[in-house]
């Protein structure tokens, strides 16, 4: 496990799972948001970001955390594990809830109201968004670790050393 990828939707708490990650392994760990996003809100151009992923997808050891489907294939080419974590969307809308008004590592700003778009977005990811997530990981799942949590205790006990 030297080039890893946490995916999901948000809320389901890939952040928190990468910095475990992070903190068992010693990879470093790498934000798609804090690239992706400025804190004024505006994100950069889609160019600037390809270029910087580019570049970051390079380095030999890295942990991923961000779910950015448009540029998850890449991703996927050079990864050797994947963690999915694939939970039910009343516990990503809780996830978001309960971390509005406070500072995150992850974010370049503090979500202080509910985005009724972002809302709608978690709302439709798994009918939306996951089965193309699921289509692209059968099609890398070899030479590749691939891990689908469907509960926040998979990701706990796999963190553990229970899960295989």
């Amino acid at each position: 496990m030297r080039r890893v990828l946490v995916i999901g939707p948000s809320g389901a708490g890939k952040s928190t799972f990468a910095r475990a990650l992070r903190d068992k392994t010693g990879l470093p760990l790498i934000y798609l948001d804090m690239i992706w996003h400025r804190p004024d809100g505006i994100h950069i151009s889609r160019e600037e970001f390809d270029g910087k992923l580019s570049e970051l997808l390079k380095g030999p050891e890295w942990i991923m955390d961000g779910n950015y489907s448009r540029t998850l294939e890449t991703r996927l080419r050079a990864a050797d594990t994947v963690f999915l974590l694939d939970y039910p969307v009343e516990v990503c809308l809780q996830g978001v809830a309960s971390r509005r008004g406070k500072p995150r590592e992850d974010m370049p700003w503090i979500e202080t109201e509910e985005d009724p778009e972002f809302t709608a977005w978690i709302r439709a990811f798994p009918t939306e968004t996951l089965p193309e997530i699921y289509r692209l990981l059968e099609q890398y799942r070899e030479g590749r670790e691939i891990y689908v949590f469907h509960a926040r205790e998979d990701a706990e006990r796999w963190m553990r050393g229970e899960f295989v």
